[in-house]
């Protein structure tokens, strides 16, 4: 079920910063093989609680908060600080950091068959990963209590309707779907797309002032791109502009 485990965390941190960074990389897609697309961190292989120095069962004070910090809340932040647009595909069962895995993205395609649920009441744990920073901001506090209070499963239809997910397409066609929009997001104007994404993301932690003044400072480097400059040719010349991402 596609549990994360250590090192699968740190490959796709990676690969999302390596996409950053690639001007070649003009989107990416987040999914998974098997029937789930992710089922939460795989405790199975979580370090015992104590430091190395720890007596067996000894818990330090600030081990799990590091833990957290330097684990889920990385991997989530990897994504939303991805400065390409980030598609998940949602296969099967979202649980846990799965879920927010997910949330976290900037477009979310479900399978019919896809579940998404908070587990961690189920578990006595509180929300990590950034869930109780995601869940509010995606569909109001009131839903997102009524989602991590109980832990229910969310099938996609559901998930959709509260806003959760922007489509829901039956199994087989899910990877076909989901390819055809990272295409149509790589012939965009990739740099234009990541300042939005920036803007978007922070737009519900500022005031007005601070978020046109952010806006204004945008356009003002997007207007140095050559994907700026083509657009603004191909409407003036009257024919389909052809962006290159840089």
């Amino acid at each position: 079920m596609n549990a994360v485990t250590l090192d699968q965390r740190e490959r796709i941190i990676g690969l999302l910063a390596d996409a950053s960074a690639d001007p070649d990389v003009r989107a990416v897609v987040l999914t998974a093989t098997g029937r789930g697309f992710c089922a939460g961190a795989d405790l199975r292989g979580a370090p015992p609680s104590g430091g190395a120095g720890a007596a067996a069962g000894e818990r330090v004070p600030g081990d799990v908060a590091r833990t957290v910090r330097r684990g889920a809340q990385r991997l989530i932040g990897a994504v939303l600080d991805c400065e390409k647009p980030v598609v998940a595909a949602v296969n099967g069962t979202a649980a846990g950091i799965g879920a927010h895995l997910a949330f976290a993205c900037d477009l979310v395609l479900a399978a019919e068959s896809a579940r998404f649920i908070e587990v961690f009441v189920r578990r006595g744990l509180v929300p990590d990963g950034g869930g109780a920073y995601l869940l509010p901001r995606l569909v109001g506090p009131q839903r997102a209590k009524e989602l991590m209070f109980f832990g229910d499963a969310l099938d996609a239809s559901d998930a959709r309707t509260m806003g959760l997910v922007n489509r829901v397409v039956p199994d087989g066609e899910l990877e076909k779907t989901a390819r055809a929009w990272a295409e149509r997001l790589a012939q965009g104007p990739t740099r234009a797309i990541a300042l939005t994404k920036q803007l978007v993301n922070a737009s519900l932690e500022a005031d007005r002032a601070g978020a046109f003044a952010a806006e204004a400072a945008a356009q003002e480097i997007n207007m140095t791109t050559r994907d700026a400059n083509e657009g603004v040719a191909a409407f003036v010349e009257r024919r389909t502009p052809r962006y290159e991402g840089r």
